[in-house]
């Protein structure tokens, strides 16, 4: 759990650093890694970006209600609208809830209104704009 939470931290960290951090043999963090990865359990290592500092400066989730006969339908026309940065289907009010980073509130209420709302078989949405987040590490992952 310490060696996944030191990569979810900061995955560009060099073996022999993470080693002395950890205390660990770096042979043998090294094939605690690559088992790691062989066995799904990281998926991949990644980055992550600042999307403010790329001009998109809205953030928002979208709740929507679909007619369950358009489904399939209805999740590959949001997975061509390039502004949705994720769709996930849930349980609750709605039964999609998607990402949504724009550039503007103009550039939102396009997707939202113009792009989402005039998909067949979208029912209604109600988009919730994110004023500000805060990043929790992992519960799963609190070595502490």
């Amino acid at each position: 759990m310490k060696l996944l939470y030191e990569l979810t931290m900061d995955a560009s960290i060099s073996v022999p650093n993470l080693s002395k951090k950890l205390g660990i043999n770096a042979s043998v963090l090294y094939s605690r890694i690559k088992r790691l990865i062989r066995k799904k359990l990281i998926k991949k290592f990644t980055i992550v970006i600042d999307e403010s500092l790329l001009g998109y400066e809205v953030k928002a989730s979208v709740g929507i209600n679909r007619d369950p006969k358009y489904k399939d339908a209805i999740n590959k026309s949001l997975m061509e609208i390039p502004l949705i940065a994720s769709i996930s289907e849930v349980t609750g009010r709605f039964d999609i809830i998607i990402r949504v980073f724009a550039k503007n509130l103009e550039s939102l209420h396009t997707v939202v209104i113009e792009k989402v709302g005039k998909i067949d078989g979208i029912q209604n949405t109600e988009t919730f704009v994110e004023l500000q987040k805060t990043d929790k590490d992992p519960v799963y992952l609190n070595t502490k």
